[in-house]
């Protein structure tokens, strides 16, 4: 059974991300981030019969979403593992690879996954149902200072010192197994008037830890720099600076500390040409029909 793809995710930058790809009809691409497909329809729409598309999500959901089509390849498969399964599908080379980065509408409004502190749900946040340590896991397993560091790195908590140690003093008395037992153990240390930004990035932090988001990030990344051919295309939508940096550092530097490395002559060098200097945002016709899209960044490179 297919949903509809508005009821899934609402595509953040579609035209711009499709287009920074420059799309040739007989290209393969790849979207690494499937989720409701909107991106890899559009992508679908500029493929002539020749060309084709490679589609990435480990989430079980997004396959009610699969496009019948004998251009299209469905990866079941976190996106780290790009290099792999393009060697598997033997493909040397792609044209073009679109990444939206954004956790999709879909994960936030399903009750039951506990990406949400809207709804009291099992504290669980795995992208991938299958396998992996839940963020309830987390939270009652990983020591003080080890939590702290999590919040610290991942949510860029000011208070994660003391966020940590009343999660800690809280589970010494009952397990924290819902969004609703994380919200209760730590509720006190949030202002009123920061409370829900602040709460935001406490779950941002457990979500990134849960699903090794940066590990998996960085892997796709220098993936991308080998399976792009020349002249191929890195069209990459970030929603926050931990991520925006990482993508920004690969697109100007060729790794993920950002080290610009030199010729024998002091020239910079680089796998990449940017595109766009400057990054893409949403228009404002966009942020009012989709407010969700307001943090989303565009960046688009160009394999040297």
């Amino acid at each position: 059974m297919k949903s509809e793809e508005g009821t899934y995710h609402v595509p953040v930058l579609l035209s711009e991300s499709v287009e920074g790809l420059n799309i040739k009809a007989d290209g393969i691409y790849v979207d690494v981030t499937f989720g409701g497909g909107g991106h890899s329809r559009e992508i679908l729409k500029q493929l002539g019969k020749k060309g084709h598309l490679y589609s990435f999500d480990q989430d079980a959901d997004a396959e009610a979403n699969v496009v019948d089509d004998e251009r299209f390849t469905f990866v079941r498969s976190n996106f780290r593992y790009l290099k792999n399964w393009m060697r598997y599908y033997e493909v040397e080379y792609v044209d073009g690879l679109l990444a939206d980065l954004g956790v999709s509408s879909h994960h936030f409004d399903d009750a039951d996954r506990g990406f949400s502190f809207r709804f009291d749900a099992p504290l669980d946040m795995r992208m991938n149902k299958r396998a992996g340590q839940t963020a309830a896991d987390i939270v009652n397993n990983y020591d003080e200072q080890r939590l702290a560091d999590v919040f610290y790195l991942y949510g860029e908590l000011k208070q994660s010192r003391r966020i940590a140690a009343a999660i800690v003093n809280w589970r010494k008395d009952k397990r924290i197994s819902t969004t609703a037992d994380l919200m209760e153990a730590t509720d006190k240390l949030f202002l009123r008037e920061r409370e829900k930004k602040e709460q935001t990035k406490l779950f941002q932090a457990l979500r990134i830890e849960v699903n090794h988001e940066m590990e998996a990030l960085r892997d796709m990344l220098l993936g991308a720099t080998e399976v792009l051919g020349k002249g191929g295309r890195l069209s990459v939508i970030t929603y926050h600076s931990l991520e925006d940096r990482i993508v920004k550092n690969v697109m100007r530097a060729g790794n993920v500390e950002g080290r610009i490395k030199q010729d024998f002559f002091g020239r910079a060098e680089s796998p990449f040409r940017l595109v766009n200097n400057k990054v893409i945002t949403p228009s404002d016709e966009e942020l009012e029909c989709n407010p969700r899209s307001r943090s989303a960044k565009l960046r688009i490179a160009e394999k040297i």
